[in-house]
């Protein structure tokens, strides 16, 4: 877990009943709580204003998924395959990605607090217009992520690949990306203000000015 940065983790009870995904539909709303879903795929399903509450998902892969305003709360995601799937406007609290593919995923429009994205390969994920507080990324691939006019709140991006990341409209204030690598960023020199990164890097951006760095 990346140092310096506390969040509150998913809370779950020490035993979860195992349950199917199709179980959301013997409910008047899609909803599932305080179960276990594992070793299967979830495909084609088209689901808006879903409810998880305290639900592991383990070893799944969601395949052609759209759960648009999806409500996500103490839910733990692990070893799932969840590519181009669709979280948009959502709230997602208190969530954990672990050893996850999420690339592509799609949470633009969300809302992101105590989540936190471990040895993830999330390249190209958008978050555009996103509100993420106290967010950790954390040893993860986030190659072409678009984090489009972001609110930024206590997120940290440690020992992960930001390379080609889209930080247009979103300012790094506070934001700490000193231990991550990167060839380019999409970045104005604004959205840099106050953003904490390595010498090396301070080098790179120094060349945005038209600088020419002696050493």
């Amino acid at each position: 877990m990346a140092k310096g940065c506390k969040i509150e983790l998913p809370k779950l009870p020490l035993h979860l009943e195992k349950a199917n995904f199709q179980d959301i539909y013997y409910e008047e709303e899609p909803y599932l709580s305080n179960c276990m879903i594992s070793n299967t795929v979830i495909d084609n399903e088209d689901v808006e204003r879903l409810i998880l509450s305290k639900v592991i998902f383990k070893n799944v892969r969601f395949i052609n998924v759209t759960f648009r305003k999806i409500d996500l709360t103490d839910v733990i995601f692990e070893n799932c395959d969840l590519s181009n799937s669709s979280f948009c406007e959502g709230i997602i609290h208190r969530v954990k990605f672990k050893n996850c593919k999420t690339l592509g995923l799609d949470f633009s429009e969300s809302n992101l607090g105590n989540v936190s994205f471990e040895n993830c390969i999330a390249n190209l994920c958008n978050f555009s217009e996103t509100r993420l507080k106290q967010v950790i990324f954390d040893n993860s691939n986030l190659q072409g992520a678009n984090y489009y006019e972001c609110s930024f709140n206590k997120v940290i991006f440690s020992q992960s690949d930001i390379n080609d990341v889209d930080f247009s409209q979103t300012s790094l204030q506070g934001i700490d990306i000193s231990t991550c690598k990167f060839e380019r960023l999409n970045v104005t020199l604004e959205s840099l203000k106050g953003c904490e990164v390595s010498s090396e890097q301070a080098v790179g951006f120094a060349s945005l000015l038209g600088l020419k760095v002696k050493g």
